[in-house]
């Protein structure tokens, strides 16, 4: 393995208002390695990887590459250093096609200045075939899966022959499948001596890849090591700053009267009779591969999507889930998926994210109580303990996990029953996990009731009491948490 240091950052800081987000940090990265950067939300990872793409100036410290002491002004000034990063938030134009997503920003040229199209589709043609991508050339992007747009950030990285590669939470939203195609890519970006930033909270991916970790901690470096010489239990505690015990604090739960019922729900070529229940004090889990129909069950429940047929009970009255407001009314509340695109308000307060379903609660005779607002907010948000400069900042500035929980506090001042959380973790670290997990769990221990998506098998076993298996839009089985194990819910999903 070559030893040889490619990148150098030392001594970073870096100060946002009411935060210091690094605090002098050392980072090196060997040539064709792949190095984890690791941490808690709000640790300073991604602002760390930002600094190197160009998209933050450091107030101190310096940017060594290849010996030689450089700056860089822009995300433009980093990609001519041949310095590429892959975003968790991905960054493509939904209505260009893929060959023009891969070449953007670097468009091939002829001599009178025209851009040369030919060459444009031919070469995309070339880098899909490489990669094996089941896409042609001019496929729309918007037409594309969230999985499918991560791997073309992928192949544009590769296409603007970078030597150093950023991968911010790159297996997000892929398939077991496409992991595994994504582990061969840097295989051989390794062997062509790339080196690859892989910024992950999937602790086992990072054993299975990396040659080197680094953790940050509260804005400050903490340890490099090899990875041979820690594991998950060290890794988790030099992130967090302790020792980590009871990842999945579920006790046995109470479970009462059924609170809803689903019967015969189809959609059709998406999902078809679905029959389920949700009990009182009870957490329960869907599971099921990409394509399952998960997602789509849950968003046609609350309302979001129609339903061609189906009946839904909730407390014991049938309600027609058609609108998110009916939802709502009969005590239902969501998570989605994608909390940036469907959840937060990225440019509006702590404070208005969280209050703003539960607006008409503050109006009273034509008057709105704007103070009465405030309280309960700081009520809610200092119960959950929302991390934040203030409840005025702007919510895009916090980090995923207190992002989640101001969603969790939003729906909590709606006081309902029943909530449906779809991949209520995902993007999230370790520490913070926990905490939605006590919020869980004391949700559901006051009588109310869960429905839980998620693609981590671990998760769903630590925290469910039942768990149904969905394969192409049919669920295929149920399983009491006396039966939960890996083999038996898998087998359910591909049976």
């Amino acid at each position: 393995m070559a030893e040889e240091i490619k990148l150098e950052l030392r001594g970073i800081s870096k100060s946002f208002p009411g935060v210091k987000a690094l605090d002098g940090v050392h980072f090196a990265l060997k040539k064709g390695t792949v190095h984890a950067l690791c941490g808690e939300n709000g640790a300073g990872k991604s602002t760390l990887m930002k600094i190197l793409d160009g998209v933050y100036q450091p107030d101190e410290g310096e940017i060594v590459l290849d010996r030689r002491k450089i700056a860089i002004e822009s995300p433009i000034h980093a990609r001519e250093h041949r310095i590429a990063m892959i975003f968790q938030e991905l960054t493509y134009v939904p209505d260009l096609s893929i060959a023009e997503n891969i070449c953007l920003g670097a468009w091939p040229m002829k001599r009178k200045g025209w851009i040369d199209w030919k060459r444009i589709r031919r070469d995309a043609e070339e880098l899909l075939r490489r990669e094996r991508f089941p896409h042609a050339p001019e496929t729309p992007m918007r037409s594309l899966s969230v999985s499918d747009i991560q791997m073309i950030e992928i192949i544009k990285a590769v296409n603007h022959n970078a030597e150093i590669v950023i991968m911010d939470e790159p297996t997000s939203a892929l398939t077991e499948r496409e992991v595994a195609r994504l582990f061969e890519t840097i295989a051989s970006l390794k062997a062509r001596e790339v080196s690859v930033v892989y910024i992950s909270h999937k602790l086992d991916e990072i054993f299975r890849i990396a040659d080197e970790i680094t953790v940050l901690r509260d804005g400050k470096f903490v340890r490099t090591m090899r990875a041979g010489e820690a594991d998950e239990a060290t890794l988790i505690e030099l992130m967090v700053g302790r020792k980590f015990e009871n990842q999945f604090p579920k006790g046995e739960a109470a479970i009462g009267e059924e609170i809803m019922r689903v019967e015969g729900f189809t959609r059709r070529g998406v999902f078809e009779n679905i029959d389920f229940n949700l009990r009182a004090g009870e957490i329960v889990g869907f599971f099921g591969l990409m394509g399952a129909g998960r997602t789509e069950i849950m968003r046609a429940l609350f309302g979001l999507d129609g339903y061609d047929a189906g009946k839904v009970v909730v407390l014991g009255r049938e309600v027609a889930a058609r609108s998110v407001p009916g939802s709502i009314a009969a005590g239902m509340a969501m998570l989605p998926e994608d909390r940036r695109r469907y959840g937060i308000i990225p440019m509006r307060s702590v404070s208005e994210n969280t209050s703003v379903s539960s607006l008409s609660r503050y109006l009273k005779n034509g008057r709105y109580h704007k103070k009465r607002e405030l309280e309960d907010v700081r009520n809610i948000c200092e119960t959950i303990d929302v991390k934040t400069p203030s409840l005025e900042t702007l919510i895009a500035a916090l980090s995923g996990g207190n992002q989640q929980k101001v969603l969790f506090a939003r729906w909590f001042l709606c006081d309902p029953r029943i909530l449906i959380l779809d991949e209520p973790t995902r993007g999230i670290d370790v520490g913070a996990k926990k905490e939605i997990y006590q919020l869980m769990t004391g949700f559901a221990g006051k009588g109310n009731g869960i429905v839980m998506v998620s693609s981590e098998m671990p998760e769903l076993i630590g925290m469910c009491d039942r768990i149904y298996v969905l394969r192409e839009g049919r669920i295929t089985g149920q399983l009491a948490r006396s039966e939960f194990s890996q083999p038996a819910i898998m087998n359910l999903a591909i049976m």
